[in-house]
């Protein structure tokens, strides 16, 4: 079903990803694309659950705007092992205008078809997710 404000559909591998990474832990992080021409979100890649947030972080393209999720483990101040998954929509300063646009008007239709997010971030630079500004959010 397309979404009223900007067309897009949602394919149906970005929720089975996004279900694969919440339930089974089997993949760190999911970054999706949208295809303008098919006018759709889809799956652009998935990280191994071995794979660092730098490695997240090389995937999300400096001129092109990106959704993603990313489960980021952390231990509390009581010593627990935690867990929370991040949107991360990612929208860098030079991206296209028209890509800009299309991307915040189909977040939050995208984010609605992803239950389970718990933290969300809208960034335009590295330095707005980076891994401090990902572990102060996580708490």
């Amino acid at each position: 079903m397309a979404n009223a404000a900007s067309g897009m559909a949602v394919h149906d591998s970005c929720k089975l990803r996004f279900l694969e990474l919440k339930a089974k832990r089997t993949h760190r992080f999911v970054v999706f694309k949208i295809e303008e021409k098919q006018k759709q979100v889809i799956v652009e890649k998935v990280g191994e659950p071995t794979e660092s947030y730098d490695d997240f972080a090389a995937n999300l393209p400096a001129d092109e705007c990106r959704y993603a999720v990313y489960d980021f483990d952390f231990v509390t101040a009581e010593n627990c092992q935690k867990s929370r998954i991040f949107f991360i929509a990612w929208c860098p300063d030079n991206a296209r205008v028209r890509s800009k646009m299309i991307y915040a008007s189909s977040k939050e239709r995208f984010k609605r078809e992803l239950d389970g997010i718990q933290v969300e971030l809208q960034a335009t630079d590295p330095s707005e997710m980076d891994l401090e500004v990902i572990r102060s959010r996580a708490n």
